[in-house]
Order: C-alpha cells, then sequence, then structure tokens
C-alpha cells in the first residue's frame, strides 16, 4: 500500500499516459469528424457504405495489431535489459523485423485486392447503395495499407523505448493531415466517400516518412553503428530460430485480435442486415465505443511499456506497484467517460448527424453508451499489461472464451430484441474479457511469489 502511494510511480505513469490519452483520442476524434462530414449529407447510405467500406480495410489493420503490441512489449522489454537504457542492436532488431512483415503483408494484400473486396462484400450485405460506395472505399484505402501496417510498428517501438511524446505528436500530424484533407475533399471538391478514402490514403504514408525521419533523427548514432555491420544485422534479422520464436509469438496475438475483429465485423454486418438507418446508426455509436477504447488505451499503453520495462529488468515488485496504479486510474477515467455520455451523449449525436431517423434511432442506444465504459475498463488495462508481459497466450485464451462462449451464444438469445441484443452481447464480451484477464493475472502474480 505505501508504494501504491509513492507519487513517484504516478507521475511514472502519467509521464507516458497523458502523451498518449492526448493522441489517442485524436484517432477516433478523426472518426467522428468522418462520420460527421458523411453524415450530414443528404442519404444515410453514404454513411452506411463508408462505414462498411472502412470495416473491410480496419479489418486488417486491427488483425495486424499483432505488429503494435509484440512491437511494444519486445522493445520494452529491451529497454529494460539495457544498460542506462541506451539503444541497442536488439532494440534495432526489433524495428527492422517489424517494419519487413508490416510491408510484405501490405504489398500482398494490394495484389489479392479483388478477391478480398468482393468476398467481404458478400459477407457485409446491405442495400445496393451501400455495396457500392463501400466497394469505392475500400478499393482505394486498401493502397494504403503498407504505411498503415509500417505506422504499427514504428509508433508501438517509440512507446516501447519511452517515447510517448513523440508517438503524440505523430499521431495528432497525423489525424491533422487527415482532417483538413477530409474537409477540402469532401467539402469543397465534392468527392463524397472517395474523399474520406483519400484523406486518409494520404494522411497515412505522410505519417509512416515522418515516423522514420523521428526515429532516425532520435537515434542517429545508434543506427549509424548499426549500419557499419548491415551483413550481421541481415543475418540476425533472417535468423531462423528468432524469427520462429517471433512468429510464434504474433501467432497468438493474431488469433487474440481475429476473434476480437470478427465481433466488430460481426456488429457492423448485421447492422446493415437491420437496414440503412441501423448500420449508419451503429457507426455513430461504434466512434463513440473507439473514442472510450482510445482513450482508455492511453493508460494501458502506458502500462504497456511499464510493465515490459520491470519485466526486462525482472523486478516483480515494480510490476505489482504498476499494475496497482494503472487499475487505480483506469477506473477513474472510466467513471469519467460514463458521466460524459451520460450527460452529453445525445448532444454528440445530434452534432455527428441531422438525418432524422438516424439519430432518433442512436439516442435509443445512449445507455449502452454510457454502460461500456466501466465495464470495459478492466480488459483494456489487462490487455496493456499481458502485452508488457509478452504473455501473449492469455490474451488469446481470455479473447477465444469471450467471443466464442459468451457474445455470439449471449447474441443468439437475444437476437429477437434487435439491435438491443447486439450491444448487450457486446458488453458481456468486454465484460468476459475483464474477469478472465484478471483472473489469469492473479494465478500469474502468485506463481512468482
Amino acid at each position: 500500500m505505501l508504494e501504491f502511494r509513492n507519487i513517484n510511480q504516478h507521475k511514472a505513469l502519467f509521464y507516458l499516459a497523458l502523451p498518449m490519452i492526448l493522441s489517442n483520442i485524436t484517432v477516433p476524434l478523426l472518426g467522428l469528424v468522418d462520420t460527421a462530414v458523411i453524415g450530414h449529407l443528404d442519404q444515410a447510405y453514404f454513411l452506411g457504405g463508408s462505414t462498411v467500406g472502412a470495416m473491410i480495410i480496419t479489418f486488417i489493420t486491427w488483425l495486424c495489431g499483432f505488429l503494435r503490441m509484440s512491437t511494444t512489449g519486445l522493445s520494452a522489454q529491451a529497454f529494460g535489459e539495457s544498460i542506462n537504457h541506451q539503444m541497442t542492436d536488439k532494440g534495432l532488431l526489433i524495428l527492422l523485423r517489424g517494419l519487413i512483415v508490416a510491408f510484405a503483408i501490405g504489398l500482398a494484400l494490394i495484389v489479392l485486392q479483388s478477391p478480398y473486396i468482393m468476398g467481404s462484400l458478400a459477407l457485409a450485405g446491405g442495400s445496393e447503395q451501400v455495396q457500392f460506395y463501400a466497394r469505392q472505399y475500400s478499393e482505394i484505402r486498401i493502397w494504403g495499407l503498407p504505411a498503415a501496417l509500417a505506422n504499427l510498428v514504428v509508433l508501438g517501438w517509440l512507446l516501447g523505448n519511452h517515447q510517448a511524446k513523440a508517438v503524440m505528436w505523430l499521431l495528432i500530424t497525423i489525424n491533422l493531415t487527415n482532417l483538413g484533407l477530409d474537409l477540402l475533399f469532401v467539402l469543397v471538391f465534392d468527392w463524397q466517400v472517395k474523399g474520406i478514402a483519400w484523406a486518409t490514403l494520404i494522411s497515412e504514408y505522410t505519417g509512416l516518412v515522418l515516423g522514420l525521419l523521428v526515429i532516425r533523427l532520435k537515434y542517429q548514432s545508434a543506427i549509424k553503428v548499426w549500419c557499419s555491420h548491415y551483413q550481421k544485422i541481415i543475418k540476425a534479422v533472417l535468423d531462423v530460430d528468432s524469427l520462429t520464436s517471433y512468429f510464434k509469438l504474433n501467432r497468438d496475438i493474431l488469433i487474440r485480435t481475429l476473434c476480437l475483429e470478427i465481433c466488430f465485423v460481426f456488429i457492423t454486418f448485421q447492422g446493415a442486415r437491420l437496414g440503412d438507418d441501423v448500420v449508419a446508426a451503429n457507426a455513430i455509436l461504434m466512434n463513440f465505443v473507439l473514442l472510450i477504447a482510445f482513450g482508455l488505451d492511453g493508460i494501458a499503453n502506458a502500462a504497456e511499456a511499464l510493465v515490459g520495462k520491470a519485466k526486462g529488468a525482472n523486478d516483480n515488485h515494480l510490476l505489482n506497484v504498476v499494475v496497482k496504479v494503472s487499475l487505480f486510474w483506469t477506473g477513474i477515467f472510466a467513471l469519467a467517460y460514463s458521466l460524459l455520455f451520460a450527460l452529453f451523449g445525445e448532444f454528440f449525436i445530434g452534432i455527428i448527424s441531422d438525418i432524422p431517423s438516424v439519430v432518433s434511432l442512436a439516442n435509443n442506444y445512449i445507455t449502452w453508451m454510457t454502460l461500456l465504459p466501466i465495464v470495459a475498463c478492466w480488459c483494456y488495462l489487462f490487455d496493456g499489461v499481458y502485452v508488457g508481459l509478452m504473455q501473449a497466450k492469455a490474451m488469446r485464451n481470455s479473447m477465444i472464451i469471450a467471443t466464442f462462449a459468451c457474445f455470439f451464444p449471449v447474441w443468439f438469445l437475444l437476437q429477437g430484441y434487435g439491435n438491443h441484443g447486439l450491444w448487450a452481447a457486446f458488453l458481456i464480451f468486454l465484460l468476459t474479457r475483464g474477469i478472465t484477464l484478471a483472473w489469469h493475472y492473479n494465478y500469474y502474480v502468485k506463481s512468482k511469489v
């Protein structure tokens, strides 16, 4: 308890968390701006089409979230192991290996774009207009995948090396670029859904160039030494044992993320089957979910770096203190979010869209947004803890249980309640993740005593 009251531990958390909270919130805020720009066009199918199209692309970027998670966890542990936290060959190898995998996946998806988009649209369903604009959006955005996936590696690596301020400014710059281009392409050039897609693609490549420049400037001397024995580095990157270990770790994170993505995609596609107004209303609500998740992830991201550092230094006492401090502040922020949506939820919906049927429908579900932060904050935080620990199997097992033993059975039982049944299943899914991860962490701590 005395350690928990140590103000230095709280300062260490907020030194990393505040920049991450500020930068993370810009991501869903941009999504809200995208939604608001499209939501004020005269037909719901513009919003529905861009939402389905975005889901087709973000399914890949979220599925490849293992690139950021593993890069953050591994680089944070390397940071904790190094003497005086100096950059080492191991740390730079983690960056290079991640970038190679990211570009390989992105280029493969560009080559395979036709069957992927066609298959996704067939699964999505929806009206003819929704299908048309979803295809238009996704056929543009897919060309940005190499940059989008490489950005996951760059941001994860910087965070693992405790460069939270650099991450913050990069994300803010990317999202402000995206915002400016959104307004230019949609409101000035009248490109409608195409404008949103082009704005995002351009901002992704802008972010990648800036991110690589930041790394070069911050670690110039280490990179120069690294390049002087590049043959040794290439050999280390392609080492079979290291690659096998890397892909085994990412396999478990991939399965974990795939389960999460299945739930998100199911909500979007099921909404499309319930009608254009429902998928449009769910698009607004899902942006609120992302706003909550990315905000609370600021604490979780800080926990990733601090837990990884403690793990790398083999300091179990520090690990426990970090987790306790992180849990405390996660709970505080969750209560603040719940209060925000309880008081201003309907106001936010009115700002995002002025289509009466969509606004009226979305207002019916604001209670779910009020409950969600309190229910979900624990799983978000423990995800961060387990990324720092690189305990990917526990994350995978928790997600499998929550998806297939809770989300789909609950939805099946409550499907007669329509969209309310869908959101009830989603909240129970989040709650199950938090409970299972908390139980496993308690077991992990006891095993280390």
